[in-house]
Order: structure tokens, then sequence, then C-alpha cells
């Protein structure tokens, strides 16, 4: 049993200073020269940021922008959405990110297959937003979900007990309905996240607020009747996207498109714990968290 033991721990050991010595080795800072070529040209470098996932946490994003926005080699910024959307606060973030860098420099929103709610909501902060004629956009409001199981609790002889400093400390429980009192109080915070998600999209799109509450039903649309509804600016993919990009940037030539700097330590780190956390939350789909989010029933 002994001899067992100090095996384990000679093999834990081994295996743990070889996860450090790949992490030495791989590890690098992240500069210019580690910017992955995404399309080779001629002219000088426009950033690319692929938002391609549910928007959970923006932090890797909004770093990705302010990285691109600080560098002067860096001519315009080029952000591709393809996505659902996602909680407030994340969705809120990137949108001043990209707010905050087209103050400097060129922004474009390029939409994929994608780009609803929290997501479009992003793409607010650019610009100019491009979408494919078929592009799944819109969706402008709010939703929050609460799985409840008290039926389900009293069959199989479970009980909650809870202690709180609050009446409304566990409002959403799955242990029991919603009260009217606790109702009423989801409803106020989700019309106000409306509100301030309608009021962006009236300042960012220059249309008459009354107008926009006529399209923000939670319905989406596609690129063309975004265009329509003045929703999205230009029909095109993404190489149109970048070819509009370049001219605002006033680049001669075909642009070099990059992806941001991403030391190999950092992505190690991140697929062992970010996404790890992440693919957990996005399970749960985001269950008792506000959302500017499209969930359609049939792609569940």
């Amino acid at each position: 049993m002994k001899n067992r033991r100090s095996d384990l721990i000679l093999a834990l050991f081994i295996l743990g200073s070889l996860i450090i010595l790949v992490l030495l080795v791989t590890g690098r800072s992240g500069d210019s020269r580690d910017w992955v070529d995404v399309a080779g040209g001629s002219g000088e470098r426009i950033g690319l940021v692929e938002i391609s996932e549910p928007i959970w946490n923006s932090r890797k994003w909004v770093e990705d922008i302010d990285r691109f926005r600080r560098n002067d080699q860096i001519k315009g910024i080029l952000v591709r959405l393809d996505s659902p959307g996602g909680v407030t606060g994340a969705s809120q973030e990137l949108y001043e990110a990209l707010k905050r860098a087209r103050a400097e420099k060129p922004v474009v929103a390029s939409m994929g297959n994608i780009a609803t709610s929290g997501a479009y909501y992003a793409a607010l902060g650019a610009d100019s937003i491009v979408a494919n004629p078929s592009s799944t956009t819109g969706s402008i409001g709010v939703i929050i979900e609460f799985t409840q199981f008290r039926e389900l609790m009293e069959k199989i002889g479970v009980q909650s007990e809870v202690v709180k400093s609050g009446k409304f400390k566990d409002s959403g429980t799955p242990a029991r309905e919603l009260t009217p009192e606790e109702r009423a109080y989801f409803q106020e915070y989700i019309d106000d996240a409306f509100d301030q998600f309608v009021e962006i999209v009236a300042t960012e799109r220059k249309l008459d607020e009354a107008v926009v509450r006529t399209l923000a039903d939670g319905r989406v649309y596609t690129g063309r009747q975004a265009k329509e509804n003045g929703l999205v600016d230009i029909l095109g993919d993404q190489y149109h996207a970048t070819q509009v990009l370049a001219g605002m940037a006033q680049i001669d030539g075909n642009p070099t498109v990059v992806r941001p700097p991403r030391s190999r330590t950092y992505e190690w780190m991140d697929l062992l714990l970010e996404n790890a956390a992440d693919k957990v939350f996005n399970r749960l789909e985001g269950r008792g968290a506000f959302q500017y989010r499209w969930k359609p029933e049939t792609v569940r």
C-alpha cells in the first residue's frame, strides 16, 4: 500500500512538472509578432475580433478590442458576430468597448448566420453594421427563465428551508412558485433593461423611439428586413464588410486582416479553466440570469 501511494505521488509530481514545463516553453507575452494572419494582403492591418458563441463573459473580447484600439499599426477593427446574444451586462460591455474603439479608428460589425439580441446590442457600438441578406438579427428584448421543481419535490418528499435577510432574497428559487409580488419585481427589472436597449437602438440607429418599440417585440428579422427597418446599414458578407472597413480606414490595396495576439499560456489556461466554466453555464442556458438573447424553441 505504501509503495502504491509513493508511486502515485511520483506520477502526479512528474505530470505536474511536465505541465509547468509545457506552459513555460509555449507561453509568450503576445505582441504584434503573434498576430495570426487571416487574410494576407498588401495593405495595412485591420484587426478581426470573432464573437461566435453566446455572450456570457465579455472579458476576452473586450481585451482584444482594447488591444487593437491602442495599437497604431491596426487601422480599423472588424467584429464578426455569430451569436444569439447573452447576459445583459456582458452585451453592454461589448457595446461600450466598440464605442470606445470607434472614437479612435473605424469599426465595422459583420453579421454571420445569427447576431440577435445581445449580439445586436454589441454591434450597435460599431460605425457601420453589415449583414448577409439572410442573417438572423433583431430579437430586441430581455428574457429571464426560472425552472420550478415544487411538485417534483413534493412527490419525492424533499423540502427546502430558507433563512433570508429580505423577502426578495430567494426570488426565483426552484423550490416554489413566484409570488405575484415577485413577478412584478422581476417585470420591473426586465422593463428597465428593455428600456435601456430601446434607447441605445434609437440613439445609434437614429430612429424614433416609438418606431423602435414597434420593432422591439422580440421578433427576429432577416438581414434584408433589418436593413429595410433601419437596423443595419449594408447587405454583404464578411469579405464585403472587410472592404467597407478598408475604405473607411483609407487603406491602399488589399488590407491585411489579423486576429488578436494570444499567448499559448493563455490558451492553455483558457481551455482548462474559463472555457470549462463557460460550458457549464452554457449547459444550464443561463437560467436565472437576465439575458439579451434569442431563444427559439426549434433549436434547443
